[in-house]
């Protein structure tokens, strides 16, 4: 029963930004212009005696030649959970995308957990369209092979229980392995949709973002994203800005981390 499971801790962590306009975060044409910024998170899982990191985010170098504002040092973020590399037990990467699989070197102690579709199609023939591979970047892909090779790697085909509410949802759609994390909190089933959904516009107003694989399973996920949250507004997107406006910070505002397992701060404009 749900009563019995776990209430987890889970924290989002902003660690950098770019600059947007409106036309390039959709698929279906937006007649409106203006800026819409993206948000770079990686996200914390916290409970029963372990600690899950989701995503790993990217390097300084990285920032510089995608022209990124590099804020911080998503591993060395942690801190402000008061927990550091070597406390971290398990790393669900959600895809391998250069956003989301960096830094791996820097978390010497954890089981990384990853689609074996997302490994087949980050090493496989895709990946001679120079399109599809923009968002990969081959250094991160080495390391999770060489990750691989020292047995650290834990495969998953298809959906999961990682532990009494943690699961893992494959999705698709972005990428061909992309996989959800789903969380049980104090407030309910929470969803991260990590690159399912970028923003909430692109769940709730059908309208994908423009990178993406296979524009049906994108659309199929949306759907399935939102049967599994508790209401549509526990599904957390992946680099929407709101994220950070619409949650409680924990410790230092200026760390920039804020509090999913509590409620919103207020009633998501486009549901209302």
């Amino acid at each position: 029963m749900t009563a019995s499971l776990p209430a987890y801790e889970v924290f989002a962590l902003r660690y950098a930004t770019v600059a947007r306009r409106r036309p390039e975060n959709f698929m279906v044409h937006d007649p409106h212009d203006g800026p819409m910024p993206m948000d770079y998170f990686v996200w914390v899982i916290r409970g029963e005696g372990r600690t899950w990191l989701v995503d790993t985010g990217f390097n300084k170098t990285a920032a510089d030649a995608r022209k990124r504002v590099f804020l911080r040092c998503p591993i060395d973020a942690l801190s402000a959970l008061d927990l550091t590399a070597a406390q971290v037990s398990d790393v669900i990467i959600t895809h391998l995308h250069y956003d989301h699989a960096g830094n791996v070197n820097l978390l010497p102690n954890a089981r990384i957990h990853l689609q074996e579709k997302e490994m087949q199609y980050a090493t496989g023939r895709y990946m001679t369209h120079p399109l599809l591979r923009h968002a990969f970047a081959v250094d991160d892909i080495v390391e999770l092979v060489r990750s691989l090779y020292s047995e650290r790697i834990c495969f998953h085909d298809g959906d999961a229980e990682l532990a009494r509410g943690i699961e893992l949802v494959l999705v698709g759609g972005h990428t061909a392995g992309l996989q959800a994390v789903r969380v049980h909190t104090a407030r309910g089933w929470v969803v991260l949709a990590s690159d399912a959904s970028h923003f909430y516009e692109n769940i709730h107003r059908d309208s994908p973002f423009p990178i993406v694989l296979h524009v049906g399973e994108m659309l199929d996920g949306y759907r399935r994203l939102l049967s599994l949250a508790e209401t549509p507004d526990h599904l957390v997107p992946g680099h929407d800005p709101l994220v950070l406006a619409r949650y409680p910070r924990a410790g230092d505002p200026a760390d920039e981390v804020v509090k999913l397992h509590a409620p919103p701060l207020g009633p998501l404009e486009l549901l209302s």
